[in-house]
């Protein structure tokens, strides 16, 4: 499955719309508490270990997303967009991490 950020790929045509597909993945706030518990691995002002977490939940996402289009008939997903959200509240410190597309065939 190829995944675009841009509306299009130059040079070929779309010959079926499926519409629009999306995906989402969660870390709960036991990701906060592992990382600000006293165990940190902060390098150069990074924290690596949250960003792993979110690169998983960013995979989740995104492998969702793609299960949908293929499931549909889709190869290509066009103009793709990640989104972070605090969900806060009730839910801790859950952080939402959505993606979206359009699910075409070239």
């Amino acid at each position: 499955m190829k995944l675009v950020t841009t509306p299009n790929i130059e040079g070929k045509s779309v010959k079926k719309y499926y519409g629009i597909v999306n995906g989402e993945g969660l870390i709960g706030a036991n990701v906060y508490k592992d990382i600000f518990s006293g165990v940190r691995d902060v390098v150069g002002g990074r924290t690596s270990t949250y960003e792993k977490e979110l690169k998983k939940a960013r995979e989740i996402a995104i492998n969702s997303m793609i299960e949908k289009a293929e499931a549909m008939g889709a190869n290509v997903i066009l103009n793709v967009r990640i989104k972070y959200s605090n969900l806060g509240g009730t839910m801790g410190n859950t952080i939402l991490v959505s993606v979206n597309g359009t699910a075409v065939l070239y």
